[in-house]
């Protein structure tokens, strides 16, 4: 874990990118953690409407950011990052938190069928969104409030599991159907929180895709949202990944 030292990689910025079925403000204990030693932070919306669109807009936004980048993804925020980070030549390192890291060519609604350890599939709702073309709608998802604090957040209090499953925001099926490209952890440095409790991307598939982008793996006891239970591990394991790009 990292010391209580300052971050040496004063020029270095942190980009955290959120996953479905939330917002960034699931990073606010992490970015003000982050910022009390003097890290520079950017928080990137991701549109949650397919791999394709999403990570296209994540690439886009990751170039702006003046220069070097240490990308920060959450759950599907980490698929995205897999597909975004290769087209900005800024990036430098990838830090993946409860998160997916796709291969080519996989899809995420299969693989995530295939855990023993998420129950995700069994608590979602389907609803439509307008595509802007007519009266056309497509597929999203959201979870079932009932369902929300065991699926998503099982270590917080169902008080608070209550609030963010009615601000939650629902994600496009394309998310869970489109194929993924080639992913940027074959040629960046990588490290990976595992929550042994995530009963939504699943324990079992995180730990599996980390090991096989041969991520820096640090595990600890936590629902998938680990950044908001535990901020400190995570923002712990940025700063160690921070030391490791600037040495």
């Amino acid at each position: 874990m990292a010391s209580n030292s300052p971050d040496p990689a004063s020029d270095l910025t942190v980009a955290l990118v959120h996953g479905a079925f939330a917002d960034n403000s699931g990073w606010n204990d992490v970015v003000e953690q982050l910022q009390a030693a003097g890290v520079t932070v950017r928080a990137i919306v991701n549109p949650l409407r397919g791999i394709a669109h999403d990570s296209a807009y994540v690439a886009s936004a990751l170039q702006q950011i003046p220069g070097r980048v240490l990308a920060v993804g959450h759950s599907y925020g980490g698929a995205i990052l897999s597909n975004a980070a290769g087209r900005a030549d800024n990036v430098v390192g990838l830090v993946y938190v409860s998160a997916f890291a796709p291969d080519e060519g996989e899809i995420l609604g299969k693989v995530t069928a295939d855990s023993k350890d998420s129950v995700l599939n069994t608590a979602l709702m389907e609803l439509h969104f307008p595509t802007g073309s007519g009266d056309e709608t497509a597929v999203e998802y959201a979870i079932s409030p009932e369902h929300f604090h065991d699926a998503f957040a099982g270590d917080l209090p169902e008080k608070q599991t209550a609030v963010m499953a009615v601000v939650q925001r629902p994600v496009a099926a394309a998310a869970f159907t489109e194929a993924s490209g080639p992913p940027a952890w074959k040629t960046l440095p990588s490290w990976a929180v595992v929550s042994k409790n995530d009963t939504a991307a699943g324990s079992d598939v995180v730990r599996s895709m980390a090991e096989r982008a041969g991520a820096k793996i640090t595990e600890v006891d936590g629902s998938h949202v680990i950044m908001v239970s535990n901020p400190t591990v995570v923002s712990g394991v940025i700063r160690d990944a921070l030391a490791a790009l600037s040495s």
